[in-house]
């Protein structure tokens, strides 16, 4: 999965999330006794079922950063020369793009 595609989950899942419990809320306005103790339990799933999709999300971005902090530590082992030439070329371009501002 890219990074991008998991943060574009990850806000779907939130967004997800908010729908659900504004729909269960606007349900639950009329409701007693045992009908908003079912309503309560099926918000409290909701909201468990959206915990555990964000820990799995955050593990894999977590994961997957990990693995690119570890691959350009690698790298620049490697080659640090050519490490040391691509942080000046950003750099400098990011000094003349400030400067024209």
């Amino acid at each position: 999965m890219s990074k991008s595609y998991k943060a574009d989950a990850l806000s779907n899942e939130f967004h997800n999330f908010l729908a659900d419990l504004e729909s269960l809320l606007k349900e639950t306005t009329h409701l007693s006794g045992e009908e908003l103790s079912q309503a309560r339990e099926k918000i409290r799933r909701r909201v468990e079922s959206a915990k555990e999709s964000a820990v799995h999300l955050g593990s894999e971005i977590a994961e997957g950063a990990g693995k690119v902090a570890a691959t350009a530590n690698h790298e620049v082992h490697e080659e640090p020369w050519k490490a040391i030439g691509a942080g000046a070329a950003v750099g400098l371009l990011l000094g003349l793009l400030f400067a024209r501002r």
